[in-house]
Order: structure tokens, then sequence, then C-alpha cells
């Protein structure tokens, strides 16, 4: 069955011509009426689409400008870090790596503590932007007490292939035997010892300046921000 095919033809005698005339004049008043109801309605609403508008754009700024003051600030507390070896001295373990941290953080790096049972010899991870990736390993010891190559060889073994690490770093604040400084100098495991220790928290010189790291393009990870 075929379906019926509708066609337009052009109105025939002075009636049906009156009609379509008609007919034209009642769609276009209507039109001229949606549009007019249209516009009268935008012209009613813009000063309240404005305001809204408006409104957003104010939050948008002072959340931003809140943002900035706020990282402002912590900029500059982290730049003016500085913690004496008697203070480091008197941490635990966990403050120590926790001080650690924030000595990062201050030289720029995004850095978190992760040091506790099963960390796999690395308390402290951090990523910077034109360094790599980081992880130290945190010896907090009586003064005078020394860290051997046992822990090196821990760190190397670990930091790599478990914490995808360019740079491995061991820090106390006593000393290293002369195996484990050798040992670490052959095997790409920075260490330090207390002196070291002192320029980077009390004189601020940047960790990355004390051990003349290079610089690198980071490994592709991520890592959460301080808390």
């Amino acid at each position: 069955m075929t379906g019926i095919r509708l066609r337009w033809r052009r109105p025939r005698g002075r009636h049906e011509q009156v009609a379509a005339a008609n007919v034209a004049v009642a769609v276009a008043t209507m039109l001229v009426k949606a549009g007019g109801a249209a516009w009268a309605s935008v012209v009613r609403g813009w000063p309240v689409a404005v305001a809204l508008a408006a409104a957003g754009l104010l939050g948008l700024c002072w959340r931003g400008l809140q943002r900035h003051h706020r990282q402002k600030e912590q900029a500059a507390l982290a730049a003016a870090l500085q913690i004496p070896l008697t203070q480091i001295d008197a941490l635990n373990d966990q403050e120590f790596e926790f001080a650690l941290r924030d000595l990062l953080v201050r030289d720029g790096w995004r850095a978190r503590q992760v040091g506790q049972k099963g960390d796999q010899a690395a308390d402290v991870i951090g990523q910077h932007t034109q360094r790599g990736r980081i992880v130290l390993q945190a010896k907090h010891t009586t003064v005078g007490g020394k860290v051997d190559s046992k822990v090196m060889y821990q760190v190397k073994g670990t930091a790599g292939p478990v914490h995808r690490a360019d740079i491995a770093v061991v820090v106390t604040n006593g000393d290293f035997t002369r195996d484990a400084r050798e040992w670490g100098e052959r095997h790409q495991v920075h260490w330090v010892d207390r002196e070291r220790l002192r320029q980077w928290a009390d004189d601020g010189v940047p960790l990355h300046t004390l051990l003349n790291l290079p610089a690198r393009r980071p490994r592709r990870s991520t890592v959460r921000r301080a808390a």
C-alpha cells in the first residue's frame, strides 16, 4: 500500500486567497506577540541575571584572593623555617620525620611524612618539578651516635624499586661510619650527617644545594600535599 503524498498548491479563487492571507496574518501576529513576550521577559529579568553573575564573579575573586593570601603566608613561614640542632636533638623519632618534611617543603618540594611500621626504608617522600622524586630515611639518634652501612643497603634496595625515587637520602642528627659514607658515595645514596643537617636546618641551605642534586625530568608520579 502506497502512502498518500501531500502537495502544496497555490490558493485558487478569491475566497481561498483571502483565507490564506488571514492565516498568514494570524501566524505573523502570534510570532510578534511571542517575540515581544520573550523580549519583555529578558528586559524584566536582566537586573537579576546581572546581579547573580556579579555575585558569582565576586565570590570567585574573593576565594582566589584568600587562597593566594594563604599561599603567601605559608610560603613566608616555610622560607623562614630554621631549626637549631639543639631543638632537633630534643625531638622524638616521628617529630624528626615531620621536621624533615617541613624542611623539604621550605626548599620547594611537595612532601609528606610516611614513616611507620613496614615503611620499607622511607620516612619522608617528596616531589620536585626540577629534581624529581626523593626518599628520606630519618635516623634520629643520641648525639655521637653513628649510622652504619646496613641502613644504606636497605635504602638502596627500596628507594628505586619500591618507592620509584630518583634520589635517596639518609638523614641523621648524629654521624655515619666511614664504611657507610663510602658505600653511599659509590651507590648514590646521599647522606646528611650532623654538620650537613645544621647547614640545612639552621643555616637555611637548600637540600639540593647541599647535596649538589642535578636538575632532572621527574618520573610520572603524584605526591599528596603535606598535611
